[in-house]
């Protein structure tokens, strides 16, 4: 079949549906494909290069629409587009079906078929598709740039001749992949990070990424990820005390980045006027949430404004497009592989399997019929781990009892050791010859060392340095090579095992630490 991707015409748009490489991957499945003269121009791809990948460069978008069987967009077709749909043909883009129910209807009673990428499951074996992450990946870190942008100071502290600068804060509101790639990104410039989102559940991965988790003093007995992966709308009670968190932090904050969403509802308000005017003069608020709404109160979508206390806030909406050659490569892959699965056979014939939980989920209209909402995928989505009850803090007095108990435990094995260990070496000298005793105590002592060298390095220690350890304690090949020359052949067998064994230690813990060192190599 022939795959087509029209020029997108929303104002400021600058993303393709298409790129060469996913013309390339398209043939593989036994699809043509064809694309509107300079589509790709404002992501950087030529009408040569998709030439060069094997497609047909057509020369409007009421061509592509002619010729193609499947139409892949960025966003969603505006009303002269959708007209142009007709029986039986594919359109694959953006669509929001819920804010768009006569557009849905339309094309619907024309009898084309609607997947929309905004409504692709968010279940394990749909991460390949998920348009929608690879997009809010873009934005959280385009989001971080833009306010780096607008902040006139650095990110990371910083001590010089000059001066001290202090360290950016930076609040990330929401975590999920818009909100992790900000953290990211805000972590690896240098700033102190806080992020807060709705679900605690969040909080160890919002931790192992280095920043702080905002907690909140509320019981709240509703699943913050009722929805699929996205978080709930909160209760009124949980709001408020939420609201309160975010008040007595907004003095301290340079930089506030919001990424709450809700899908089919407005984005909720989170970032309240008083709260802006709370905020020092030169602070940043960057509204990911800004095409619904806003999460803050004063956010005008597609605007940066400057409050009259000095806070810029940035409104922006096409965050993914001004990185536009990423965003189209990765929106490509994610068209690629919903084109995969709808092509099972490989053999360029679609097959619009409605049993399919994703297909099924991600089909708004078929057949002439509005299949929006979908039912329920019978695959459930990740469930989300419980979060972890937060450690009670101890009182002094408690430290230094769990201190006291623990010196005594160590004591009492310690004194237990040294008593069976003595019977040992008492039975032993009372019937073994003294050439064994000497041979049996350095033996002893060698199992203590050996044991206060291994077993007290911290495991994060443990490669390479414990391959180096592991090798260093092969010292007693010395002692088996002065056995091997024994005239017992029993002992010169097990002088024999002895070396081989400690040269395997040897080499073994030199090559696993080359290996280590080498991974950390730059090529």
């Amino acid at each position: 079949m022939k795959i087509g991707a029209p020029r997108e015409i929303f104002e400021g748009e600058n993303r393709v549906a298409m790129t060469p490489d996913s013309v390339q991957a398209l043939a593989k499945l036994g699809h043509g494909c064809v694309i509107e003269s300079g589509a790709g121009a404002k992501a950087g791809f030529s009408d040569a290069a998709y030439a060069a990948a094997g497609a047909e460069v057509l020369p409007d978008a009421k061509a592509v629409f002619a010729a193609a069987d499947v139409v892949v967009k960025v966003r969603g077709p505006e009303a002269a587009e959708a007209a142009l749909l007709k029986q039986g043909q594919t359109l694959i883009s953006f669509f929001w079906p819920a804010q768009n129910e006569a557009l849905l209807k339309q094309v619907a009673d024309q009898g084309a078929t609607v997947v929309a990428m905004d409504m692709v499951p968010r279940i394990s074996r749909a991460q390949k598709m998920d348009a929608l992450s690879s997009m809010a990946n873009i934005a959280g870190y385009r989001a971080v740039i833009e306010a780096g942008n607008n902040f006139g100071r650095f990110f990371t502290g910083q001590v010089t001749a000059a001066g001290k600068v202090p360290p950016a804060k930076v609040l990330i509101v929401g975590a999920g992949v818009a909100g992790l790639a900000a953290i990211g990104t805000s972590v690896s410039l240098g700033a102190i990070v806080h992020a807060f989102d709705v679900r605690p559940e969040v909080a160890e991965q919002i931790e192992s990424m280095g920043a702080n988790f905002v907690f909140l003093e509320f019981e709240q007995t509703q699943d913050g990820a009722a929805t699929g992966g996205y978080a709930a709308p909160s209760s009124p009670e949980f709001r408020e005390k939420q609201l309160a968190k975010f008040r007595e932090l907004a003095p301290e904050m340079d930089i506030v980045i919001t990424t709450a969403l809700i899908p089919g509802r407005p984005a909720p308000k989170l970032w309240t006027e008083d709260m802006v005017k709370m905020m020092k003069p030169g602070s940043v608020i960057v509204d990911l949430a800004a095409e619904r709404g806003g999460n803050c109160d004063l956010t005008v979508p597609d605007q940066k404004i400057v409050t009259e206390n000095g806070v810029t806030i940035v409104g922006y909406t096409d965050f993914p497009s001004r990185m536009a050659a990423q965003a189209s490569t990765l929106y490509a892959t994610n068209i690629r592989h919903m084109l995969t699965d709808l092509t099972p056979a490989k053999d360029g014939v679609i097959n619009h399997n409605m049993e399919d939980d994703v297909i099924r989920g991600a089909t708004v209209a078929h057949q002439g019929a509005v299949t929006y909402p979908p039912p329920p995928p019978k695959i459930a989505a990740i469930a989300a781990a419980k979060p972890k009850e937060k450690a009670k803090e101890l009182t002094p007095e408690e430290k230094r009892a769990a201190e006291t108990a623990a010196f005594k435990k160590q004591t009492r094995d310690q004194v237990a050791m040294l008593v069976v260990g003595g019977g040992l070496i008492l039975a032993a000298g009372l019937y073994a010859p003294a050439s064994f005793m000497s041979h049996f105590i350095v033996f002893v002592l060698s199992v203590y060392v050996g044991v206060q060298v291994i077993w007290n390095v911290s495991h994060s220690l443990h490669t390479p340095l414990m391959a180096v350890t592991n090798a260093i304690s092969s010292i007693i090949i010395l002692g088996a090579l002065m056995q091997i020359g024994s005239g017992n052949w029993l002992v010169v067998i097990l002088a024999a095992l002895s070396v081989f064994m400690a040269g395997i230690n040897i080499f073994g813990g030199f090559m696993v630490t080359r290996r280590m060192l080498a991974m950390f190599q730059k090529s």
